[in-house]
């Protein structure tokens, strides 16, 4: 099959690296990447097209014959280029611009889960910092302040610190103009977890739970990025989660939108709260998370081919059960200098063929380039992500570990906790 991947990270190097990995089971694809990275090049054909882009991206499907395009990012999905490649005629992976709407617009999704009955953190959509100031003293402390919009990953802010929060979202306002806006919401206490829904429009298929560290600093400190590593399974989830999620969750919430006649198809991202009071939905994404992703299809069995293509079609209700491995898979992120306030970019990158050495280990690229003498350097903020598979968590980590000390970009920081409570079997959830 022919099958195009929109979009430059390391989540469309883990879809380009599942796809790739099926040649082994028969599966064998002709795979393109617009505009991909160096790691992507390795398994794909690059096309210098602009992911956003929807014309562009839809001639360039029509001009390779593209029979399956897979769209990655948030920033694509929100401007609709699903719409213009559905419009040409394209199976897409990826929901249309009024869905995508979910992650686009933090008080849209607020919206459709009150009406879907969907439990979440209570909140209150802000237009100015009068009303900023009330959320906040109504809530009290943590504080927890979110941009309406998109904002890579880093739209959010938990803290004790009001005139932190206060100081957020003036900066979120500011930046949008007249149709800024902010969600002051309720502190959720309990770890953790994210959840990826395959969705058809009707049916729901989730994959394998993960958790994910968003916190630049061990032990959870400092601001919050992109994320910085993620693993699965979580042997300490509650039995019955995924299940519940489904129920109580993803599957009222497209059902909420097929009602709305914007139907929703690709990944719902939940992203959950196992507080105190029960599950609660902290966010909806409307794509496959960075860095879960990697975690999640490195344990998936199951051609992912054949579950994008499904969902693209509608024919999920038909899909068999899913497969996994009972492997822990564990990703670390490398990130470059000064992430996240800032990221220094031109730095070599040396070492990963001796990373990738050990059985179970693989090197995702998220924010690397190739120089004018072709050597391989850092050009963004998440640099890379190390995945590594293993029987058990503690392996896993072991692995990914050893792998990351392998890989030399001077002045990279990563954490050195990820899925350091699970393996220990010290994390809890609320009672």
């Amino acid at each position: 099959m022919k099958i195009l991947v929109v979009g430059p990270g390391a989540r469309e190097h883990a879809i380009v690296h599942a796809l790739a990995a099926e040649s082994a089971s028969g599966e064998a694809h002709e795979l393109h990447a617009a505009p991909g990275n160096p790691g992507i090049a390795a398994r794909a054909t690059l096309h210098a097209v602009d992911a956003s882009d929807g014309a562009a991206v839809t001639a360039l499907a029509q001009e390779i014959g593209a029979e399956l395009v897979v769209v990655g990012p948030e920033a694509p999905l929100v401007a609709g280029v699903g719409d213009a490649l559905r419009e040409a005629g394209f199976a897409v992976f990826g929901p249309g611009g009024e869905a995508a709407r979910l992650e686009g617009s933090k008080a849209f999704a607020k919206e459709v889960m009150a009406a879907a009955n969907v439990p979440t953190a209570m909140a209150h959509v802000c237009t100015d910092l009068d009303e900023v100031a009330a959320a906040l003293d109504a809530f009290g402390a943590p504080y927890v302040v979110k941009d309406d919009g998109l904002a890579a990953g880093k739209g959010v802010v938990v803290t004790d610190d009001r005139a932190a929060a206060l100081a957020h979202a003036r900066d979120a306002l500011e930046a949008r103009g007249e149709e800024g806006r902010v969600v002051i919401e309720e502190y959720l206490d309990g770890p953790e977890v994210s959840l990826f829904c395959v969705c058809d429009g009707t049916t729901v298929v989730p994959l394998a739970p993960a958790q994910d560290f968003k916190r630049i600093f061990d032990g959870d400190e400092g601001p919050n990025t992109g994320g910085m590593g993620a693993y699965s399974p979580l042997p300490w989830a509650p039995e019955g989660l995924v299940d519940e999620v489904v129920t109580r969750v993803a599957q009222p919430t497209v059902d909420e939108m097929a009602r709305r006649g914007t139907p929703f198809s690709g990944i719902l991202y939940c992203g959950l709260a196992l507080t105190s009071r029960g599950l609660r939905v902290v966010e909806f994404n409307a794509r496959f998370g960075d860095p879960e992703t990697q975690s999640v299809l490195a344990r998936l069995i199951t051609p992912l081919s054949v579950v994008m293509r499904a969902a693209a079609r509608g024919e999920l209700a038909a899909l068999p059960p899913l497969r996994w491995r009972d492997d822990a898979a564990v990703t670390v992120v490398i990130a470059s200098a000064g992430y996240p306030a800032s990221s220094r970019t031109g730095d070599p990158i040396t070492g990963l063929g001796e990373a990738e050495a050990a059985d179970g280990v693989h090197v995702l690229h998220a924010g690397t380039a190739l120089d004018d003498e072709g050597t391989l350097i850092s050009a963004g903020g998440r640099v890379l992500s190390v995945v590594a598979l293993a029987p058990d968590l503690t392996s896993a980590r072991d692995k990914a570990y050893e792998a990351v000390g392998k890989i030399d970009l001077e002045g990279s920081r990563h954490r050195t906790d990820i899925a350091a409570k699970a393996a220990a079997g010290t994390l809890t959830t609320p009672v």
